[in-house]
């Protein structure tokens, strides 16, 4: 098992503060890939209650919730009603001294507390505000909500996945929209990080779950753009290669991807099957493809003849790209994951030791990674209020009003 980095570890992005006024899930991804990378990310919940994931429950761990931890590692966390003027004016001092601000609040909402993109940088000149939201701030849907499950469908995903036409609708598992979003969104921050090195100016970042969806839809689009006609859903199966896909075994399923014609020389090899190689309907990618309906049978009939290991470690001494289907358990347990630094164990404040996802990105001179866990909630208020200039007596009353919220006691240690 792979431990949490010291906190004095290096990242490419050292020396970045970011406020983290999102919650749920694709900003919160937003800002943990910042922080991966060594951004300083403080996240700034609300009052009453904080993120709303701390409420996805179960599962939990040690009562705190387990989508929390996972979202927020690497963030330190204060509580503050923005309701109160000594709450916003809280906000607005940590904010003079930020270099990103990340919101997924609904359209004019941060406007009405005096914190939208126009007030923030007339005040701020160099400070990047990186809007994410259902749909994108501009266009007839600005105002609407969104979800993962909503932008799934609106972007196309959930037509093309599935196991075939005239079934139910299925969504992808991953809440790919979220997911990507975020990821889209620490992109664009990282693009306007550089045009400020050059200009001096921040400027605003605006992203949607919509858009995430449809970046994931290139293949799909290519095949509509040119035919005329929506593709649908192909199980496992890729709307432009063949065989590329899951086939059972006798145990387990494998996925093979002889996705090119030495590929499927190489496969007719291993499967022992001369008669496929030599058939003209599959002798070109094309074929294959044209045929698939008859191919992918008469591969299944062959590939259930012996266990998934056999046919793995085959194909792996052909070259024939193939790997097993994982659960989560399997796949945090296999040894190219964990040598990769993807599976992490931190202390959390409340819960323990607990397990995180790491950095999927790697570098050379400034290596990212997970330096400590998620924050309870409002463990670091006090902390983060006595570095932007407070004094301990005016903590003290926001505190006690209910304008900040700081967690007194976690596993003993004071927040």
């Amino acid at each position: 098992m792979n431990v949490a980095k010291p906190a004095g570890s290096p990242g490419p992005l050292a020396g970045i503060r970011v406020v983290d006024m999102s919650h749920v899930m694709a900003g919160p991804v937003c800002g943990m890939m910042l922080a991966d990378m060594g951004a300083e990310v403080i996240k700034v919940e609300k009052i009453p209650g904080g993120d709303d994931t701390r409420r996805s429950v179960p599962p939990a761990v040690g009562g705190e919730s387990a989508a929390f931890m996972m979202m927020n590692r690497n963030k330190r966390g204060i509580a503050l009603d923005l309701k109160t003027g000594d709450g916003r004016e809280a906000l607005m001092a940590l904010l003079d001294g930020s270099d990103v601000l990340i919101e997924n609040y609904r359209k004019g909402a941060l406007d009405r507390l005096g914190f939208g993109f126009e007030a923030l940088h007339a005040r701020n000149r160099r400070l990047i505000y990186c809007s994410i939201s259902g749909f994108g701030r501009t266009g007839p849907y600005a105002d609407r909500g969104g979800f993962d499950l909503i932008a799934q469908g609106m972007s196309g995903v959930m037509s093309v996945t599935g196991e075939a036409a005239g079934r139910a609708p299925v969504k992808a598992g991953p809440p790919v929209t979220d997911i990507g979003a975020g990821i889209i969104a620490a992109m664009g921050i990282l693009a306007a990080l550089n045009h400020r090195h050059v200009s001096g100016e921040g400027q605003w970042v605006d992203t949607s779950l919509l858009e995430a969806g449809i970046t994931f839809m290139y293949w799909h689009a290519a095949i509509s753009f040119a035919t005329g006609a929506s593709p649908g859903p192909l199980g496992s199966g890729h709307p432009l290669m063949a065989p590329y896909q899951a086939f059972r075994t006798l145990d387990d399923p494998i996925n093979v991807g002889a996705a090119n014609d030495a590929n499927w020389r190489r496969l007719v090899e291993v499967l022992g099957a001369d008669e496929l190689g030599r058939d003209p309907r599959f002798a070109s990618n094309a074929g294959r493809m044209m045929h698939l309906a008859e191919l992918a049978p008469k591969l299944e009939t062959i590939f259930r003849t012996r266990p998934s290991t056999v046919w793995l470690e085959a194909l792996e001494r052909a070259g024939v790209p193939a790997g097993p289907v994982l659960t989560v358990q399997q796949m945090a347990a296999d040894p190219q994951v964990i040598a990769r630094e993807m599976i992490v164990e931190t202390d959390h404040a409340v819960a323990g030791p607990t397990r995180a996802l790491g950095l999927p990105v790697k570098f050379s001179a400034t290596p990212g990674g997970v330096r400590y866990p998620a924050p309870a909630y409002g463990q670091h208020t006090a902390e983060v209020l006595r570095e932007i200039g407070f004094p301990e007596a005016r903590i003290a009353a926001m505190i006690a009003a209910g304008a900040a919220h700081s967690a007194d006691k976690a596993r003993g240690v004071a927040a």
